[in-house]
């Protein structure tokens, strides 16, 4: 680029044609006077607004390929003072409750003062037709919120904080954003998710806080140890902990072992004794939440293991003949064995791959107990999954949230250790996604004198939060565990179920690709090439040779969220093969269409909706600032400042695919996720297709992933514990 000189420009912000959110980066295009054209504008500009003034200093430089711009250094904004620039001002979508067709009403009415107006008496407002003292009072509100938004993103931003995430610490301590900054920077990285440790610690250094201060080691060690948990980890080895805080702050180990002994006489963490793999004593370091839910989730399981039941004992024989008499069911001798243990044991776990019968012996499970007692629960982790139990038993199942009845204005759960579940029998299933604070949250819930029942496919991934619940359990030996290992007849019959074991075997799947099969594969090496394929498959072959609806039916699958055939990637390619609209609203670097397949991330207890769920976006209020969005029958709204917590989901990725079935299942699997292909991995991936499974990449990748069946190591100690 040639330099060609410095100088000063103000103009009126017309439009943004690119914008980063991540690191306030802009493209946009500028009016200013005596210049008939629009001038291009580059630079690092703080939540921009159409219809601003800005006053700039920078300089201006020729780009190859756009020509002349205006590279912005530093800038000051105003509030437009023409008419003109007032309506592009309000339409902007600056104010919740005024797009653009209401921002023309309004400064017809008001013009110069439209502003000044809505400053300093709002309810004049109510003398324009069509506005009602609802909106009024929306307008009112979005304006103050709009500048104490304002205010904090100016201290941030002399802090060096992007507006995207300004936005998000506004939206989180609202008016206590700077005092909660200015007092303990280092909250952000675990209050508020995509601002990690990095940035929290470059806010406090600008803030004066010492490279060596100990709140700064303080903070370190509580982050590392909360990434951790986000890996899986219920503890950490001190000296690992140790080194792990060091790498990330720079600082020596003195320190941080005089930090952690802080933390642990502030109750913040709990240090414990464990024997290392060689024999020697070192600590486990937890986070305090963690270790008391570890140690009551032992405590509570042998509590209900050691206590009698409220029903009387049930004739394992007699039940057997019952079912056989009047259900006309045959059952192999390890679903015998269940069913005897469920009538024997308070806990037991049942454990098995596809195709064995684990429905099946939940439906005479439920019959024998509902002999005696109407009080049965069914609970599954995720809504797809509860529904599926509930299809499959004709009993009413709910995801353990809603089973526990969470108060979203006390933020826990209604039903707890003081308030318990009414229940004799409570089944959970897809136990293997349970990670550790739910199974405590749960376990405190549920009586001593109920028959708990755990069923699980122990060879899936473990749980997308800390803790190895279900393995554990087993490994244990403390419980009566039934793993189901045959493959009953009608089974047989489907490749994805015969593909499933073989690849738990460590075999390699058939891949013939008969013309009756419902599993196939397809070779491409190119990451590139896959992509185009996918998209021809979902959008093209699938639907034209089986059927299948593109949208409701089939769902693509990856290994990793990055990469060609990441489910960035795939979500970009798929919406725009699938869902071509040309009206969309931009938050951030994502893009939201009418009719688009969404996925929540996040649970959500104020609107009912958790991790997960999947839906399709209905509406998008640009007045309102708001998307609704139909997930499972309901009108779920979001706020425009909510949308981090949805994602498009035409792809998602196989750890966030837990829990659900769908019809199609599509699964790239090629080389450049070589990092992450496992045999559990792709077996969860492959036994989530019901009807037809496709896998599209390299033979080396899918031999690569059969083969590892490293599972990464997660710290916990709840074996232990129920050994002890």
């Amino acid at each position: 680029m040639e330099h060609i000189q410095s100088a000063k420009l103000r103009g009126q912000l017309e439009r943004i044609t690119f914008q980063n959110e991540e690191n306030d980066y802009i493209v946009a295009r500028v009016r200013v006077k005596d210049r008939s054209d629009l001038v291009t504008i580059v630079g690092n500009i703080t939540s921009p607004t159409p219809g601003e003034i800005l006053d700039m200093s920078g300089e201006w430089i020729t780009h190859p390929k756009f020509g002349e711009q205006f590279k912005v250094q530093s800038y000051k904004t105003s509030v437009p003072a023409s008419v003109a620039g007032i309506t592009k001002y309000l339409g902007s979508g600056l104010i919740k409750g005024i797009g653009p067709v209401m921002a023309k009403r309004i400064v017809a009415k008001f013009g110069e003062k439209t502003l000044e107006v809505i400053e300093q008496s709002v309810e004049r407002l109510l003398e324009i037709p069509g506005i009602g003292q609802q909106r009024v009072d929306m307008i009112g509100k979005a304006w103050i919120e709009q500048k104490e938004i304002r205010t904090v993103m100016l201290f941030l931003q002399s802090n060096g904080v992007s507006s995207g995430y300004a936005s998000k610490i506004y939206r989180q301590y609202g008016k206590n954003s700077i005092q909660v900054v200015t007092e303990n920077p280092y909250r952000l990285a675990y209050d508020i998710s995509g601002i990690g440790f990095i940035i929290a610690d470059q806010i406090a250094r600008k803030l004066g806080f010492e490279e060596n201060s100990p709140q700064r080691a303080e903070a370190g060690i509580l982050y590392t140890l909360f990434k951790l948990t986000e890996d899986g980890h219920i503890f950490f080895p001190i000296d690992a902990l140790l080194l792990q805080t060091s790498e990330l702050l720079g600082v020596d180990l003195k320190i941080l072992e005089q930090a952690i002994q802080s933390l642990s006489e502030e109750q913040k963490i709990v240090l414990e004794d464990m024997n290392t793999e060689e024999g020697e004593t070192t600590k486990a370091v937890f986070l305090m939440g963690y270790h008391i839910a570890e140690e009551q989730i032992a405590h509570f399981l042998k509590n209900i293991k050691n206590s009698p039941r409220r029903i009387p004992n049930i004739n394992s024989d007699q039940a057997l003949k019952f079912v056989h008499d009047n259900f006309s069911l045959s059952l192999a001798e390890c679903q015998k064995e269940a069913v005897k243990a469920s009538l024997e044991n308070k806990v037991l776990v049942i454990t098995g791959q596809p195709g064995t019968g684990k429905t099946t012996i939940t439906r005479v499970i439920l019959q024998i107990f509902a002999s005696f007692t109407n009080k049965i629960l069914l609970a599954a982790p995720t809504g797809r999954a509860a529904k599926r139990m509930s299809e499959a038993t004709r009993y009413e199942a709910k995801t353990i949230h809603r089973l526990l009845e969470y108060n979203v204005a006390k933020g826990c759960f209604q039903k707890n250790d003081h308030y318990q579940l009414d229940c004799d029998l409570i089944i959970i299933d897809e136990s293997s996604m349970i990670d550790t604070l739910l199974m405590y949250h749960l376990l405190k819930a549920i009586p001593s004198f109920a028959t708990v029942i755990f069923i699980g496919d122990i060879n899936q991934l473990p749980s997308v939060g800390a803790g190895s619940i279900l393995r554990d359990m087993i490994d244990s030996r403390s419980f009566s565990v039934i793993e189901l290992n045959e493959i009953f007849r009608q089974s047989r019959k489907s490749n994805i179920i015969l593909n499933a074991h073989r690849i738990n075997e460590g075999k390699f799947p058939i891949l013939d690709n008969e013309n009756d099969s419902d599993f196939y594969f397809i070779e491409e090496d190119d990451s590139e090439k896959a992509l185009q394929k996918i998209v021809y498959m979902v959008q093209e072959r699938i639907p034209k040779r089986f059927g299948y609806n593109s949208m409701t039916d089939i769902q693509v699958l990856a290994p990793m969220n990055k990469g060609a055939v990441g489910t960035g990637a795939l979500n970009e390619a798929l919406q725009q093969a699938l869902n071509p609209s040309a009206f969309e609203v931009t938050i951030g670097m994502r893009k939201f269409r009418i009719a688009d397949k969404i996925m929540q991330i996040k649970n959500d207890y104020d609107k009912d909706v958790f991790n997960g769920d999947i839906g399709f976006i209905t509406e998008i209020n640009t007045e309102e600032h708001s998307i609704s969005v139909n997930i499972d029958g309901r009108e779920i709204h979001y706020d425009y400042s909510e949308l981090d917590e949805l994602v498009l989901a035409y792809a998602v990725s196989i750890h966030k695919s837990q829990g659900s079935e769908y019809p199609v299942v599509v699964i790239p699997i090629v080389m450049a996720h070589y990092i992450m292909l496992a045999r559990n991995l792709i077996y969860t991936g492959i036994t989530r297709g019901k009807k037809l499974v496709v896998l599209i990449g390299s033979k080396k990748a899918l031999f690569l992933a059969v083969k590892n069946d490293k599972t990464v190591k997660r710290y916990t100690r709840l074996r232990e514990r129920l050994c002890e």
